[in-house]
């Protein structure tokens, strides 16, 4: 793969729209906490921003499927650029939070409908025996992005503001844009299905990718058990952000030293996912992966030392990464490349559906009952998750 042309632009252009990505990621939520001083309107902007990203993936894998891929790719770059803009130019003249409303909803959906084109294209890049190592190398850059993102993300709003790190995510969204004027894809992949004028319309399309997920036991079981983990976990990175600043009283800095650490175990996640998987499968890979992601996770609000808070994050993600890179490495091997956008829009929207009400949930609860409590909870029903894992046909999902 180091010597593939194509693949090795698309990954400097994603590990660059990554590292973007990651200041938004600590800059909006220390936007609202600055302006609110509440973990609660901080999950409720999450929430809306997940819901606009599921009700983009109900059309998302039939656009993908029926247009240039290539084309829709740099479009949502060239878009999210413009979106992201505009927050940094208004807080010049004061904070205006319902701006973050209007805006990131339309980010994330634009954000679902290229997650949905970018996972199609990478089979295309380097052919199916390369899969699982070319999600994992995505993600180790992506990740060591994310280390560095977090940290600077973390200097620039301790120095001039969050709004400033926002700015910089803009900018990384046209240098993405720009990178991948310059990919080529094999095949189709590249240039849509040309039997999408066949279809009577965007709703069949999504009952097509309903209707294969429902055929396929191990990844019926996956979107089942998914929506209940998403549900419990989207509103994390909210809670560690209140934990780290309310309960800790430490500063925008800390901040963004945590994630970054967290952004570690992604990148220790990602080398480690393909080998693990060759050696033990599927099935166990998987359901290691989300177990220990609720032992971590129950052990965060009780930590009351940074560098701890730091570990259990770094180990969580680490889990999130493993069991995320298998989930999609798995989606992309099973599926025919014609189906493969309306399948993975099904598979988002399924499991991702109850995120949203997740997040509203798990940061109201937090700052009504602290983040001790909450985090045990949620930590617990995730292996439970793991648990139930092992009576459904993901157990048996063996090493091919």
């Amino acid at each position: 793969m180091w010597r593939q042309r194509d693949f090795g632009i698309f990954w400097a252009a994603q590990t660059l729209s990554v590292l973007g990505d990651s200041f938004a990621l600590i800059a909006l939520p220390l936007l609202v906490l600055q302006a609110t001083g509440s973990v609660a309107r901080m999950g409720l902007l999450t929430a809306v921003g997940g819901a606009a990203s599921v009700l983009a993936a109900l059309f998302a894998g039939a656009v993908v499927d029926r247009v240039d891929r290539r084309r829709l790719l740099i479009a949502c770059d060239l878009v999210r650029m413009g979106l992201y803009a505009v927050i940094p130019l208004v807080w010049l003249y004061g904070p205006r939070i319902w701006l973050l409303y209007a805006i990131l909803p339309l980010c994330e959906a634009v954000g679902m409908l290229f997650a949905v084109g970018y996972v199609t294209v990478v089979r295309s890049l380097v052919g199916t025996s390369q899969l699982t190592e070319a999600n994992g190398r995505l993600n180790v850059t992506a990740a060591a992005a994310g280390v560095l993102g977090p940290l600077c993300a973390g200097l620039v709003a301790a120095w001039t503001g969050p709004a400033a790190a926002v700015g910089v995510d803009a900018a990384s969204f046209g240098v993405s844009a720009a990178c991948m004027v310059f990919v080529r894809f094999r095949g189709r992949a590249g240039a849509g299905d040309d039997r999408s004028a066949a279809r009577p319309g965007l709703w069949r399309d999504l009952r097509a990718g309903v209707s294969f997920l429902y055929r396929h036991p191990v990844l019926r079981t996956l979107t089942a058990l998914l929506f209940v983990f998403s549900f419990l976990t989207l509103g994390l990175t909210d809670l560690v952000i209140y934990h780290l600043k309310h309960d800790l009283r430490h500063d925008d800095g800390t901040v963004g030293s945590v994630m970054a650490a967290g952004a570690l175990g992604t990148i220790a996640g990602s080398l480690l996912v393909a080998r693990v998987r060759r050696r033990f499968g599927f099935g166990v890979t998987w359901t290691g992966a989300v177990a220990v992601c609720g032992l971590a996770f129950a052990g965060l609000g009780w930590a009351r030392d940074v560098p701890v808070v730091a570990v259990l994050s770094a180990v969580f993600l680490a889990c999130v990464a493993v069991a995320g890179t298998s989930s999609m490495t798995l989606r992309q091997e099973v599926t025919p490349e014609h189906l493969l956008g309306r399948v993975t829009s099904a598979f988002w929207t399924l499991h991702y559906a109850a995120a949203p009400a997740g997040a509203v949930v798990l940061t109201w609860a937090a700052e009504r009952r602290g983040t001790a409590p909450v985090g045990l909870v949620a930590g617990a029903c995730c292996v439970l998750v793991a648990v139930a894992a092992l009576f459904t046909p993901i157990r048996g999902s063996g090493r091919h």
